[in-house]
């Protein structure tokens, strides 16, 4: 009875010890499984490391070239800058110097019409007048015809009388009329200026002055009258910029819009750097906000 008691304790141990391996088996085998998982995984993950790492690369490739570019622009932008700041001294000077020339030009100028009053008259010249003292001789008969014909046409229109002022003062007296608002004086002043002084190079300045006085009287087709004979006989004036732009204000005043418009780009494109550019790039929004509305 002993003996079978323990045979049946053995074939239950034995039974225990195979479940107990197979159990260890099972687990063995799922902890592998788990094993080669993970391991495909890691080398999948290796494998996209490894890529991005590439694109890394390529991405800091090009960022490098970026920032060279970038250093590049910055370096020429400072540059012009440094140009640019140099334009408006460089500008300057020219100017002191255009002016200091057209002074030189003045006074050159008054000077030679003042040696030329001063001149005694020419023998023809003496002639003549001591003609129209004593009497002209007899004319022949053909130029007594000519003369007839001569009278019944149309009167020449009178020139303005003969100043004995210098060309100084008539132009001082011209501009001092308009400071004081005496516009029509100013306007036959300057007018006086421009007609016996026709080789003074302040003439483009005394048509520039006639506009203002017709412009400051609301005359604005009379003022855009006189800015458009300085623009076209006088191109190189230093009253062109002042010019364009009353001439394009005139014109918005009259209601002119598309051609106050191509006036005030004509003076932006051709004057970028003078004050009156900014003044007609104003008013060129105005316009553009009156056509929106």
């Amino acid at each position: 009875m002993r003996k079978r008691a323990i045979g049946i304790f053995l074939i239950l141990l034995l039974a225990l010890v195979s479940a107990g391996a197979d159990k260890k088996k099972k687990t063995y085998e799922l902890i592998y499984q788990d094993v080669q998982l993970l391991t495909q995984q890691f080398l999948a993950l290796k494998e996209k490391i490894e890529k991005n790492s590439e694109d890394i690369s390529f991405i800091k490739e090009h960022l490098d070239e970026l920032l060279n570019i970038v250093k590049h622009l910055q370096t020429e932008q400072a540059s012009f800058k440094e140009d640019q700041k140099k334009i408006p001294t460089q500008y300057q000077i020219l100017l002191e110097k255009i002016e200091t020339m057209t002074l030189q030009l003045i006074k050159f100028s008054e000077g030679l019409t003042e040696i030329k009053m001063a001149l005694p008259p020419s023998p023809e010249q003496q002639e003549e007048n001591l003609e129209d003292k004593q009497g002209q001789p007899p004319l022949p008969k053909k130029e007594k015809e000519d003369k007839k014909e001569e009278e019944q046409t149309e009167e020449v229109p009178e020139k303005p009388p003969v100043t004995h002022l210098s060309p100084k003062e008539v132009y001082n007296m011209a501009y001092s009329d308009y400071r004081k608002g005496n516009f029509e004086l100013a306007i036959d002043g300057f007018r006086m200026y421009k007609e016996q002084f026709p080789e003074s190079p302040l003439v483009d300045n005394s048509l520039y002055w006639i506009g203002e006085c017709y412009f400051s009287q609301k005359k604005y087709a009379e003022a855009i009258e006189q800015f458009n004979e300085l623009l076209l006989n006088y191109p190189r004036g230093d009253r062109i910029p002042a010019a364009y732009l009353k001439k394009g204000i005139s014109l918005m005043e009259l209601r002119k819009k598309e051609e106050s418009l191509t006036v005030f780009k004509l003076l932006i494109s051709k004057y970028p750097l003078e004050e009156e550019t900014k003044i007609a790039q104003q008013k060129i929004r105005e316009l553009l906000l009156e056509n929106e509305r």
